[in-house]
């Protein structure tokens, strides 16, 4: 349950950054499988998986990717029962009015979405010129007026999120939320005490680029580079290799699991919630078998030993996908 809401999230969910995205991750460009018709199956074998978490946000596309689930939800009604949409709010520093900056921007994503109210609202990065205090009433306000269930943040640090906690509470609200890149390749929000702080807030961490960007699936090697722009835990494949040798090992220990299976286990074992991307059936198949087992504590031990601090990309990308 996230804090302060009656929103049930499950162990693993779904970030659409490349849905409806053309200028980073192309449709029928260099990502071939990734189509309408491939989004569609993702969609359907996702929830059909108990995958029920959506997140988007309304730079995505340009709104694209809301537009895209707006058009799944009418369309699959059965499904859309289930379904919990996240998305987020970009504070960009020119938008001073950040609390009429903020509705202004809901009320188009819920227009997208076709959606009265969304499931979580997130504040897209701490970039705002604003303090915490006018960005937690900018949310209270879009919660009181019923337009959405829970509310969050992305990239925020230890001191930040606390912050924002903390005028949160004064409008009896609570902080439910926040999403960070974290994985294998980038650990440091373990190490660094952010997923300690989160737990004793009671917010719940959703690990964005939770595979390293395709890097931790094993399709990828020295020898077969990852292509496109992915500057997310961009470490030398030579070094990713000996991360995914491990969890291959791991995965056979556990009956064939894939290494991004093995990965994703492992985030939800440090108590966060991985958004993997899902282009096709395939993908989100691959991503539900995450569930349903554990790595035990030796595996974990393993893991831990193997895992990289984690770099970052620099400039827009970095606010643009958590």
């Amino acid at each position: 349950m996230l804090a302060g809401s009656d929103v049930r999230v499950p162990a693993l969910g779904v970030g659409t950054w490349a849905w409806g995205d053309r200028s980073t991750w192309g449709m029928g460009g260099y990502d071939a499988d990734l189509t309408r018709a491939s989004i569609e199956e993702a969609w359907a074998a996702s929830i059909d998986a108990g995958v029920t978490l959506f997140d988007t946000a309304e730079v995505y596309g340009k709104g694209e990717s809301e537009r895209i689930i707006g058009s799944l939800l009418k369309g699959d009604p059965t499904r859309a029962a289930s379904v919990v949409i996240a998305t987020k709010f970009m504070p960009q520093p020119w938008k001073l009015d950040v609390k009429g900056a903020l509705l202004r921007s809901l009320r188009a994503s819920l227009e997208r979405l076709g959606v009265p109210a969304v499931d979580l609202y997130q504040i897209h990065g701490p970039i705002s010129l604003r303090g915490h205090a006018a960005l937690a009433e900018a949310l209270a306000g879009a919660h009181q007026a019923g337009l959405v269930k829970a509310v969050g943040v992305s990239n925020y640090s230890v001191k930040e999120t606390r912050a924002i906690d903390a005028e949160l509470r004064k409008r009896d609200l609570r902080l439910a939320t926040n999403q960070i890149e974290f994985s294998l390749l980038r650990r440091s929000p373990e190490t660094g005490g952010l997923l300690a702080a989160c737990a004793e807030l009671g917010v719940v961490p959703l690990a964005y680029s939770p595979i390293g960007q395709g890097r931790l699936t094993g399709k990828y090697s020295a020898a077969n580079p990852p292509p496109g722009r992915r500057n997310f835990s961009k470490h030398p494949m030579e070094v990713v290799d000996r991360v995914v040798a491990e969890l291959r090992t791991i995965g056979e220990k556990h009956g064939g699991k894939t290494p991004s299976q093995v990965a994703l286990n492992w985030i939800i074992a440090k108590g966060a919630v991985p958004i993997p991307g899902a282009k096709n059936r395939a993908q989100a198949e691959d991503n539900a078998g995450a569930l349903g087992w554990s790595v035990d504590a030796d595996d974990l031990a393993v893991l831990d030993a193997a895992a990289l601090p984690g770099l970052r990309g620099l400039g827009n990308r970095v606010w643009q996908h958590g």
